[in-house]
C-alpha cells in the first residue's frame, strides 16, 4: 500500500499530546470581539482539547501523528 498525504493545513493547526488526544485552537475568535463578553475571550485564549469526534477527524488528516 502506498504511503498516505498528510493534510497540510492540519498539520499547522492540530497536534497530539502525548495521551493521544488532539490540542488545537480555540474556535470563534477571528473578528467581531467587541460582540464578545470578556469572560469568553479569556477562557478562549490558548489552545483546547478537541472532543472525540473532531480528535477523530483530525487523526484522518494526520496519519503519521
Amino acid at each position: 500500500m502506498s504511503k498516505l498525504k498528510t493534510k497540510s493545513s492540519a498539520k499547522k493547526r492540530f497536534s497530539f499530546t502525548a495521551t493521544g488526544k488532539a490540542r488545537g485552537a480555540q474556535a470563534g475568535k477571528r473578528h467581531n470581539m467587541r460582540k464578545r463578553s470578556n469572560d469568553m475571550l479569556r477562557d478562549s485564549r490558548g489552545t483546547r482539547i478537541l472532543a472525540d469526534a473532531e480528535t477523530a477527524r483530525v487523526r484522518k488528516y494526520l496519519p503519521y501523528a
